[in-house]
Formats: C-alpha cells, sequence, structure tokens
C-alpha cells in the first residue's frame, strides 16, 4: 500500500509552504537543495519540517491539501501545536 503525505515547511522568512508527495524524506532534500530555482521555497531557504500527516488515499491527501492550502497561519500553526480543538473556532474568524 502507498503512502501519501501531506506536509508544511517552515521557511526562514517565516512562511510556510505546504505540499504533498510520496516521498518526505526525498521531497525535504529537494527543496533543501534548491532543486527548482521557481519554486516558492527556493529563497526561503533554510527549511523545517514543522508538520506532517500520512494518507493511503492520495485523493483525500490532495484535497487535504489543498484546504490546508487556504487556512489563515493562525489555523495552520494550531494544526502544527496538535491544537485541534481550535480549528472550528479558527475557521470562523478573520485574523490578521
Amino acid at each position: 500500500m502507498k503512502i501519501y503525505y501531506v506536509y508544511i515547511l517552515y521557511c526562514s522568512d517565516k512562511t510556510y509552504y505546504t505540499g504533498i508527495t510520496s516521498n518526505l524524506t526525498q521531497r525535504f532534500v529537494d527543496h533543501q537543495r534548491g532543486m527548482n530555482k521557481n519554486s516558492y521555497t527556493y529563497s526561503r531557504r533554510p527549511l523545517k519540517i514543522v508538520f506532517f500527516c500520512e494518507f493511503t488515499d492520495v485523493n483525500l491527501a490532495i484535497l487535504s491539501e489543498k484546504q490546508i492550502k487556504k487556512w489563515s497561519r493562525v489555523k495552520k500553526k494550531a494544526l502544527i501545536n496538535n491544537q485541534y480543538e481550535k480549528l472550528p473556532n479558527l475557521a470562523k474568524k478573520k485574523f490578521k
């Protein structure tokens, strides 16, 4: 059974990058090495993996990645800090 990962990277400019992969270790190495000069993370290295979750269904992984990408910074931080109880309320409020 193939495993897919949705992950969040913390960038050197204090932003977050969310992605999906089937090989988390290799994908992180690629980000750190700057394999693609046009990528979001290229000029924001060094990076740190601050969150990841595993999926066996690629479609569910893709949906989760797209959902997280739309979240506010505050909501992403709650996810990263395992503060799941805060997620519903953060969806209803606007934060700067």
